[in-house]
């Protein structure tokens, strides 16, 4: 029986409560040399509005999450899928504070629809060298969002998590970083391809989350 979209909020409360072990594996660690730097994320999910799902497994069809496509020009993670979010600024109080500041500032979205629901274990991100907190969140009230600044973003989209779960969409892929090869899981959706830091905090939250479904993790897509 998939879970309900009105129990989904519920499973992530109550992941927040327990918390996460990221199980990172072989991937590489934040570097030394250079000040590791805080950052959030919103991982927004909510009840799609009028198209659901093409495929339903363990969660209902109209659950979905929010995403967004990151310029190509930009320094780092240039042109990757990514959700809402950035580096902490003095003025937040905690990392839900900036991941919601960054996610109103990138997608226009109306802050006032959202419940954050907690905060997950830091997450390190070698390659910009940030230690990043997933914030967990509900959209209560869905509002419309954009990409408010192409410069940064260019497209927001909302996913239904059905079709993220669905094994004919998970893969794996390969990426190089300091001469070594690390493999990490990836979901590849209508075109997309979802990989690095978002599709690892989405594959370990579904596992957690009870919301997987067994895949074949043989099979490799290019990023």
């Amino acid at each position: 029986m998939p879970t309900a979209s009105s129990d989904a909020r519920a499973d992530l409360v109550a992941l927040c409560e327990r918390g996460i072990d990221w199980r990172l594996g072989p991937q590489p660690m934040l570097g030394n040399d250079a000040p590791v730097r805080d950052a959030a994320v919103l991982v927004l999910f909510g009840v799609l509005d009028s198209v659901p799902a093409g495929a339903s497994n363990a969660v209902a069809r109209d659950l979905d999450v929010l995403l967004q496509r990151r310029a190509a020009t930009l320094s780092s993670h240039a042109g990757q899928i990514a959700f809402p979010g950035g580096r902490l600024e003095p003025t937040d109080s905690d990392a839900a504070a900036g991941a919601l500041r960054e996610a109103v500032e990138e997608t226009g979205l109306d802050p006032s629809g959202v419940d954050v629901l907690g905060a997950l274990t830091p997450f390190p991100v070698p390659v910009s060298n940030h230690l990043v907190t997933p914030v967990p969140a509900w959209w209560s009230r869905p509002s419309e969002v954009a990409a408010v600044d192409h410069a940064e973003t260019v497209d927001t989209f909302r996913v239904p998590v059905a079709d993220l779960v669905d094994p004919a969409n998970r893969a794996m892929t390969e990426h190089r970083f300091a001469g070594e090869v690390y493999h990490s899981p990836a979901f590849a959706v209508d075109g997309r391809v979802v990989w690095g830091f978002t599709a690892m905090v989405l594959s370990r939250m579904f596992e957690d989350l009870g919301w997987a479904v067994e895949w074949d993790d043989r099979r490799v897509v290019e990023p």
